[in-house]
């Protein structure tokens, strides 16, 4: 079903442990996922859904398979962790696609590893859920995931805060190499293990590299961008992270991780969705200034490897973070020109968006639902319903920057401005009747509505409504 090769356990022993998963009680499958399946070339004719559970639970090893749990350190809410590793995850390997790339295909929730520091490695079933629902719903907006191949149930009870059904999510990932595996062994191994480790992240994620002056530092200036450009689009669709420590940054450019993660309903800079985060350093507003952050401390664990190409390449790699506004700023206005209809570039514009999110803090405006009625006032002429003296003060300089060819700029605005998200009220009501009730219903037409985001829909569709008003505030937790 899946052809299976192991660079990473291949050519960087030391890098990982074994790591072979528990054996489920009962696995069946709730979720595969065709269109993915499709994309990686994966054949499963052969299989039936109980032959799929088994090979993508743990209840049978795939051929080809060769089970590890990968290292990397962290800095967890501004501290450092010299020792993470996957401590609820294992990778099984990874599958060739038709056109030549890797693909990590990874089980979480599959039980304990060496890493688990006494956790015992297992899935709840919600958060398995929540991270396919997240994952799809990402991946149809057009921002670069993580994505679950399959959802398996495991057939066991989970104690957490109470006994819930355990679950294994099949999650498939360009790597799993992250910005907390650098700096794992810069501490533990390094020069020359850093040299080892982003050889392997080069020829994964920019071959290219390999090539210039200085691999390293050329590594350094790809991750920059693609994660520059990632954070760019979170902000643009109101996505907050929810726990943005380095071990949940991507070399590759993917969101990964989704666990305290949720869209925003009501626009607020400050917004925080993480039980675990009492202070607000990964709120929606700071994100960019984490994402800086962040690949500071990248440079810094790349530094050796840097260095002994060239040493004066150190003053190149800082230069590089310096500059990080300078790739996230551009790349944050070019999403925005697009939501708001702006077929040029113009000076003023930066100022315009920054007058924007101003003027919306604090009104409890959909942020969502904002930019479908700015929408749909350029394609029909419906003027935006707005009480609030700031918003009607920024919507008469948007009008009058604005101005040019509708057609087009609806056309612009529509792919832009998705119409559904994973709003909250609805994500949490199909997890607990999962969870509670074993009823899949309303969260595969959760999952149907979020893969198809920017097809118009009527104003009374329910995945469209702004939650409730007895809905909040809501809480998200890393669940796993």
């Amino acid at each position: 079903m899946v052809r299976f090769d192991n660079s990473f356990a291949r050519d960087l022993p030391g890098f990982y442990v074994p790591a072979p998963p528990d054996t489920p009680s009962s696995p069946r499958l709730l979720c595969w996922n065709v269109e993915l399946a499709a994309e990686l070339g994966i054949d499963r004719s052969a299989h039936d859904d109980d032959a799929v559970a088994a090979l993508l639970s743990g209840g049978v090893l795939p051929a080809g398979a060769e089970p590890i749990a990968q290292a990397y350190a962290g800095h967890q809410f501004g501290t450092f962790n010299p020792q993470l590793g996957d401590g609820r995850a294992l990778l099984l390997g990874e599958h060739v696609g038709p056109d030549g790339h890797r693909h990590d295909i990874q089980l979480k929730g599959s039980g304990p590893t060496r890493f688990s520091r006494g956790g015992d490695g297992k899935a709840g079933l919600g958060p398995v859920l929540r991270e396919y629902l997240m994952a799809e719903a990402m991946h149809a907006l057009g921002i670069p995931t993580t994505r679950a191949l399959a959802a398996v149930a495991t057939g066991e009870k989970m104690l957490r805060d109470r006994p819930l059904p355990g679950a294994v999510l099949a999650r498939v990932a360009a790597s799993h190499l992250r910005i907390g595996t650098i700096e794992y062994f810069a501490v533990h191994g390094g020069a020359n293990a850093v040299r080892q480790i982003a050889d392997h992240a080069i020829a994964r994620h920019c071959p290219e590299a390999a090539g210039s002056d200085n691999p390293y530092l050329a590594l350094l200036d790809h991750v920059i961008g693609v994660q520059a450009e990632l954070v760019a689009q979170w902000m643009a669709v109101g996505f907050v992270h929810g726990v943005m420590n380095t071990d949940n940054m991507t070399l590759s450019g993917e969101t990964i991780d989704y666990g305290p993660c949720a869209f925003l309903d009501a626009y607020s800079a400050g917004a925080v969705f993480s039980s675990i985060d009492r202070g607000g350093r990964y709120a929606f507003g700071n994100q960019p200034y984490i994402l800086h952050w962040n690949l500071a401390r990248l440079a810094e664990a790349l530094l050796p490897a840097i260095a002994d190409v060239r040493a004066e390449d150190q003053d190149a790699a800082v230069a590089l973070i310096a500059g990080v506004p300078d790739r996230y700023y551009p790349a944050m206005l070019a999403r925005m020109r697009a939501k708001l209809g702006l077929l040029d570039d113009q000076a003023g514009d930066q100022a315009l968006v920054e007058e924007l999110f101003a003027a919306l803090e604090g009104q409890g405006a959909d942020f969502t639902g904002f930019f479908t009625a700015l929408t749909h006032e350029v394609e029909a002429g419906v003027p935006v319903p707005c009480s609030a003296a700031a918003l009607n003060t920024w919507l008469s300089r948007w009008r009058e920057r604005g101005k040019g060819d509708d057609a087009q700029r609806a056309a612009t605005m529509q792919w832009a401005n998705p119409q559904v998200i994973p709003r909250n009220h609805l994500v949490e009501a199909a997890l607990a009747d999962a969870v509670d009730r074993d009823d899949l219903a309303a969260f595969e037409a959760l999952l149907a509505a979020v893969r198809d985001p920017y097809t118009p829909r009527a104003a009374d569709d329910p995945f469209v409504q702004p939650p409730p008003a007895d809905f909040g505030p809501q809480v998200t937790y890393c669940g796993t």
